[in-house]
């Protein structure tokens, strides 16, 4: 039989169309129909790139059986994550109170009403161990719904009560910033607490790459000069460059590992996870001075354009765990597989001893490439210097990437997604600037036309998806707060004040339409949103950064370009109001963190004026860029300029002069301006002195090889 999700815009629902499982797309039909048969919904959510929605759709979704039990006792729901990402926290929020934990695939079983009674993630077709099987969990939800239906509906109640329940009302508020300033200390300690000084990252298996911490590290460090803090980033991000969640041949990062030393990943890949890592090892970069770092933060924006890019600009979302059947094939390899292609003589032995590979294999009886030691002691071994071994390693992962791109490719889910867009416009506009490649800022810039032209309804407001010419759904508070903090990045590159004028639309959007006039801080949905059983607050991390920690930092950002107290005062508001949250949950609160750091830090307004064309201010700009200044701001203009143009950043160069020659730098803080700065010598020594402490020394050796 036909299910309802022929029409779907969303690749993860497509993939669900041939199932003999009856399924609806989420909407008013599906629970009008339920209410009409007396049947309870059985919501799965899950997304294009998830391994496990793989095996319990082949499992389960396609077994004959398992369809008929659902078609006969259930109305069945499926709902894409990335889509509506609303639907999915909400009721992600209901699995982790029932079962103490989460994840795709996400089942939860709820009334007609919406209201979710019973819940759980991946369930085996039949019982496997402690696991009970999908059937028996069937059996069972029809049997309570029939038969102990008060039992069921008192359960959803209380889950409702608490989904609805105004955690941040409970709890009181920061009174003033001197509370607010108590809260880095915390974030310290809790990073510092879950640490994993062998291979870095946070916990253990799964390990995460948690890229927004990474970079609070940073900021704590730049702010304190601890060197710990900057050692356990740059462990961390070492690690990951030598691990097999890194794609070592095509650029790139896998979602997660399976084990605690990077090695095992779940092969698929997320634009997110790209973007927000491509960003660490830029800034690990501009610290340290560290090539490798650069070299894996191109790496990883490579991978993006040549794999991820559309053609009118927009980046898609993910690349997919399986083909042909098998988690990971795409990627990983035999010891004769590299020998076909490399050949018997030194060059396969000298791949296969620098990448891991083995007859035995590390994964499944294949090999994941990673770098278990150093290249140093490789090119040692082989009679090398090291720069000889790696000319030799770049010919032979140019003759297995080619011989990798003639296999089945996983399947990409090519639709764009609004605020992942902008997390990877911040990542291309940061390295157009920082590495003085063009390319990668008019990426940045192609998908920032590419979202204003066609991520927007008639009425021009911003929309969060688009697949096969069809945008949908109003906007999130993510989309608007991603995009905003990247328009604010690809400004700073690019010094086009069209962007910056952009950015401030998103900004005004965000105050007009999510924010919370009660508590202060910001809603997910705005009220163009179909109303759920609970309207929330996004607060804190999950797998991309807080839509709240996102506006706040966006904000004062701008306030702090614009000279907007309106913008300062709705993000102090907001973290004000979160700071039992952060207290609570520092290490799912990073963007938040991120924002304070603005909020609280001594965050530098730069300044730069010269005559006429802005080529004569490029090399103190790329002076700039180059080195990592933590929270700060930047602003350019080229004198004499027509202000009838009009644009938020009049207030920032209103009483400020040109020098007598080149650019001239001006300093602020808060308003606040020292004497300008005039000559590249004198602007170097500045920035020089606003950079990170210069007396930490980084860890030896080079990231990844």
């Amino acid at each position: 039989m036909a299910n309802h999700l022929a029409d779907a815009l969303s690749p993860y629902l497509l993939q669900h169309a041939g199932n003999p499982v009856d399924w609806h797309p989420w909407g008013a039909e599906a629970f009008e129909k339920a209410l009409r048969e007396d049947k309870p919904v059985f919501l799965s959510v899950g997304y294009a790139a998830c391994h496990w929605c793989h095996v319990m759709e082949r499992e389960s979704f396609e077994d004959e059986r398992i369809a008929r039990m659902l078609n006969e006792h259930f109305i069945s729901v499926k709902v894409d994550r990335e889509e509506r990402p609303d639907i999915d926290a909400v009721y992600m929020e209901a699995v982790q109170a029932i079962s103490g934990s989460g994840g795709w695939p996400m089942s939860v079983f709820l009334t007609p009403d919406q209201k979710p009674f019973y819940a759980g993630t991946y369930f085996p077709p039949q019982r496997r161990g402690r696991m009970p099987g999908f059937d028996e969990i069937l059996q069972a939800v029809s049997d309570a719904w029939k038969r102990r239906r008060e039992e069921a509906i008192r359960q959803a109640d209380n889950l409702v009560s608490l989904l609805q329940a105004d955690t941040l009302a409970r709890l009181p508020a920061a009174k003033d910033q001197a509370e607010l300033a108590q809260l880095p200390a915390v974030a310290a300690a809790a990073l510092k607490g879950s640490f994993d000084p062998r291979w870095g990252g946070f916990g253990g298996a799964p390990k995460f790459p948690r890229p927004v911490d990474l970079r609070v590290l940073f900021r704590l460090w730049h702010r304190s000069g601890e060197a710990e803090l900057l050692e356990m980033a740059t462990t961390t991000l070492d690690r990951m460059a030598a691990g097999g969640i890194r794609d070592h041949l095509g650029g790139g990062f896998h979602r997660y590992s399976t084990d605690a030393s990077w090695l095992v990943p779940h092969f698929e890949k997320m634009l997110y996870d790209n973007a927000l890592l491509a960003t660490c090892y830029l800034e690990a970069w501009q610290i340290t001075g560290r090539p490798g770092y650069q070299r894996v933060a191109r790496e990883t924006l490579d991978y993006v354009l040549r794999e991820m890019t559309g053609e009118q600009g927009g980046f898609y979302s993910s690349e997919d765990a399986d083909s042909e059947g098998e988690e990971g094939r795409f990627y990983v390899w035999t010891f004769g597989e590299i020998q076909e292609v490399l050949g018997r003589e030194r060059g396969a032995e000298a791949f296969s001893r620098v990448y891991g590979v083995s007859e035995r294999g590390n994964f499944e009886g294949r090999s994941i490439l990673n770098l278990p030691r150093p290249a140093a002691a490789s090119a040692q071994e082989f009679g090398l210097d090291r720069d000889q071994l790696e000319r030799e390693l770049a010919e032979s992962r140019a003759r297995l990437l080619a011989a990798r791109c003639r296999r089945v490719r996983p399947f990409r889910d090519d639709k764009v997604l609004t605020g992942w867009n902008g997390l990877a416009i911040e990542a291309f506009a940061l390295a157009g600037a920082a590495l003085g490649e063009a390319r990668y800022l008019e990426a940045a810039a192609r998908a920032a036309d590419f979202l204003d032209k066609y991520l927007r309804d008639r009425q021009g407001r911003l929309l969060h998806c688009r697949r096969d010419a069809r945008a949908s759904h109003p906007a999130y508070l993510e989309d608007h707060a991603a995009l905003a903090c990247g328009l604010v990045s690809l400004y700073e590159a690019s010094f086009d004040e069209r962007w910056i004028d952009a950015a401030i639309a998103e900004a005004d959007g965000i105050l007009a339409e999510f924010c919370d006039p009660q508590r202060g801080g910001f809603y997910a949905t705005s009220a163009r949103h179909q109303r759920l059983i609970a309207r929330k607050q996004d607060l804190l991390d999950s797998a991309v950064p807080s839509g709240g920690g996102l506006a706040a930092t966006a904000l004062l950002r701008l306030a702090k370009l614009c000279g907007r107290d309106d913008y300062r005062e709705a993000a102090e508001g907001a973290l004000e109001a979160a700071a039992p949250v952060m207290q609570r949950a520092p290490q799912a609160s990073g963007q938040m963190f991120a924002a304070l750091d603005m909020l609280l830090g001594k965050t530098p307004e730069l300044v730069l004026l010269s005559k006429g064309d802005a080529s004569r201010a490029l090399p103190a700009a790329s002076g700039i860029h180059r080195r990592y200044l933590g929270s700060r701001v930047l602003a350019y203009r080229g004198l004499p300029h027509d202000a009838r143009r009009g644009s938020g950043l009049e207030g920032l160069f209103r009483g400020k002069s040109q020098g007598p020659r080149g650019a001239r730098l001006y300093v602020c803080e808060n308003a606040t301006c020292r004497a300008p700065i005039d000559g590249p010598e004198a602007i170097a020594a500045a920035i020089g002195d606003l950079a990170a402490p210069r007396g930490v020394t980084p860890s030896p050796g080079d990231a990844g090889e």
